[in-house]
């Protein structure tokens, strides 16, 4: 079978599994979960196989016409280079993992065949966006998972919270995806082609005549998919959805395509130097905004989100400085600690018996329940926070060692100061990425919070797919070394500099985090244990009512209070960015759509009713002359005629006078 041929079967067969598990769902439920595992599977086996034929070489492509457009052509085409060939593995293998993971997560939930079908999917769609060679076929599995999330986010619709959620996610992706279509069509008219090699190769010749219109436009789009500042609201709010589909989100799907997409077309956005300049500054806006808002979020799973906008700053960083080598390998990294992440927080959850306390201050006694989540959480956690020799630590440093070449003008592909801005983001965000980790492993699993009830030993399915994640959390790093022409040929070996630097903060961080948390925790008075009855131990959906817990931003024994101060209520609260886009956009546009349901209907609908009610009248006195009498008919004849003859003598004087 070519390579060709295993490519195309990639994405294929988990769309073949998502239709089959549609179609089959209540039919014959016992074929679910295999088909819910088992072509997502075998998928990550053939991806492996795709990228061991490509082994970091030279592209393969192949293109069919797809149909004649009259203009610019629509190809069914197939780009598949190292880039690609690693994130198709990263993506399968994460979506596999979160597929065995939802078994047992999710095995009493009535909605579990739609939920394993629409993961699927989500996971066609992405390997799609991955092999693409076209930016119209692109397009389409970009667009397919943003359907893929409202669902999923949307997956407890009962809950108002997962509602909103869902459709807030929809909308602020859709108001990046409206410029980034517009920035498709500008890039396709200029290099006359939507074929990535041919954009690309109309880039190296110059052809572009509007490179920094295009770029911002497109940048839209990466902003509201990958979560990027002004457009990453929606993220944290997504946490309303299921615990294994945040990890497929902020790991190997949806956030990914929009780093990944910016990476495959880098050499358009460094053909103009403002672009890389906004490129840098809101990658640097995002580090910094969303490491502060993680050291004050009280539930566990919106920690990990801002995490994950932050993480996605530096991967936006070194796309800005012009390494998607860097790039691709932090994207490669954190995929494998933050679906740890996630995975073992919904363990933590699936322990605690129910999403309401998932807030650290809710939570206590976890540590020995619940030995694999704390062990591989460990991991994954120092990961994030770049202690070396966790995979973190090089993706990271690959990152801040491509931002300082840039900075003191070793590399010219972006502008100096776009080098500077990322590396001092980039060396603040380290520290507060090591404070907001140990903050989150100290109050999860050595705090003084009250013990939820112990529900039992967790499935085997969760167990041990969390260990199987933590092997890369901790040894993908290594393998740098042995991968360099996966990455452009470039080392991504740290520096000496960077690594003191780097490291150095995170340290500092956790060990003024360390030291303020033991100030507090000796202080705090022990908070009293609940007694929550939870009926439904496995899928953990129900929610625990009246706790009587201080308000999580009064609670005494949060190091985060005292670190951030007076920021804390505003980085809580996300610097209050959801209440500036109320007041700027969503009540300008209620206010307009009030005013045209008024004209409407005052104004319009009066028109409509008078036409209406001129038509009934005017009807009214026809059926009125209709009675039906023989006599009447003939006496109105009668007297029309007189009335006739009448205005004829009269019409006639009139004219012989004249």
């Amino acid at each position: 079978m070519t390579t060709t041929t295993l490519a195309v079967l990639v994405p294929l067969l988990p769309f073949l599994g998502a239709a089959a598990g549609l179609l089959l769902g209540r039919t014959a439920p016992g074929f679910v979960r295999p088909l819910a595992v088992l072509p997502t599977l075998a998928a990550v086996v053939l991806a492996v196989l795709v990228a061991v034929r490509q082994g970091g070489g030279k592209a393969i492509d192949a293109a069919t016409q797809l149909t004649p457009t009259g203009s610019v052509p629509i190809d069914l085409a197939l780009h598949v280079d190292g880039f690609a060939a690693l994130v198709a593995v990263l993506v399968g293998v994460v979506a596999t993992c979160v597929q065995i993971y939802s078994t047992g997560y999710l095995r009493e939930d009535p909605r579990y065949p739609s939920y394993a079908a629409l993961v699927s999917l989500f996971t066609a769609a992405m390997l799609l966006v991955v092999y693409s060679g076209d930016l119209m076929v692109l397009l389409v599995g970009w667009e397919v998972m943003g359907i893929c999330s409202y669902f999923l986010v949307g997956h407890y619709w009962e809950t108002p919270e997962a509602r909103s959620a869902s459709l807030k996610a929809f909308l602020v992706t859709k108001l990046g995806d409206v410029p980034f279509l517009l920035g498709l069509f500008a890039l396709a008219a200029d290099a006359g082609t939507f074929r990535i090699t041919g954009v690309l190769g109309a880039v190296a010749t110059g052809g572009l005549d509007h490179p920094t219109v295009i770029a911002l436009l497109l940048l839209a789009g990466v902003a509201g998919k990958s979560a990027q500042f002004p457009l990453h609201t929606w993220l944290p709010d997504a946490m309303a959805g299921p615990t294994p589909v945040s990890a497929l989100i902020h790991a190997a799907t949806m956030v990914a395509a929009g780093i990944y997409f910016t990476a495959r077309l880098l050499p358009v956005f460094a053909a103009s130097a403002a672009a890389m300049t906004v490129l840098a500054v809101l990658a640097a806006i995002t580090m910094v905004g969303s490491a502060l808002a993680a050291l004050a979020q009280d539930d566990i799973k919106r920690v990990l989100a801002y995490s994950t906008i932050g993480q996605l700053g530096y991967m936006a960083g070194a796309l800005a400085v012009g390494d998607r080598g860097a790039a691709v390998f932090h994207l490669l990294s954190h995929a494998a600690f933050k679906a740890l992440l996630f995975l073992a927080a919904g363990a933590v959850i699936h322990a605690a018996g129910t999403n309401s306390l998932t807030a650290m201050s809710r939570t206590g006694g976890l540590a020995k329940r619940i030995p694999d989540a704390y062990w591989t959480m460990t991991v994954a956690l120092l990961a994030l926070a770049a202690i070396p020799p966790f995979a973190g630590f090089f993706s990271k440093e690959a990152v801040l060692v491509a931002a300082e070449h840039t900075a003191l003008g070793d590399r010219t592909v972006a502008p100096a100061g776009a080098g500077w801005t990322v590396l001092v983001a980039g060396l603040l965000t380290a520290l507060l990425t090591a404070a907001y980790a140990l903050r989150l492993w100290l109050r999860t699993f050595r705090g003084r919070g009250p013990e939820a009830p112990d529900y039992g030993r967790q499935p085997i399915a969760m167990t041990s797919v969390l260990w199987v994640l933590a092997v890369p959390s901790l040894g993908f790093g290594l393998t740098v070394r042995y991968l360099p022409d996966w990455f452009d040929g470039h080392d991504l070996a740290p520096t000496l500099t960077t690594a003191v630097l780097g490291t150095g903060l995170a340290v500092a961080g956790a060990a003024v985090t360390y030291a303020v948390w033991r100030t507090l925790a000796a202080r705090a008075p022990a908070v009293p244990t609940p007694h929550v009855a939870h009926p439904d131990a496995d899928a953990g959906l129900v929610e625990a009512e009246a706790l009587h817990l201080p308000h999580p931003a009064e609670d005494p024994a949060d190091p985060g209070r005292v670190l951030l101060g007076p920021l804390h209520r505003p980085a809580a609260d996300g610097f209050h960015l959801d209440a500036v886009y109320r007041a700027a956009f969503v009540r300008p546009v209620l206010a307009a759509a009030s005013l045209a349901r008024f004209l409407d209907r005052e104004v319009v609908d009066t028109y409509v009713r008078g036409a209406a009610g001129s038509a009934k009248g005017l009807g009214w006195l026809v059926r009125r002359a209709q009675t039906g009498n023989l006599q009447t008919y003939l006496s109105a004849l009668l007297a029309g005629s007189v009335v006739l003859a009448i205005a004829a003598v009269a019409l006639a004087n009139a004219v012989a006078g004249a």
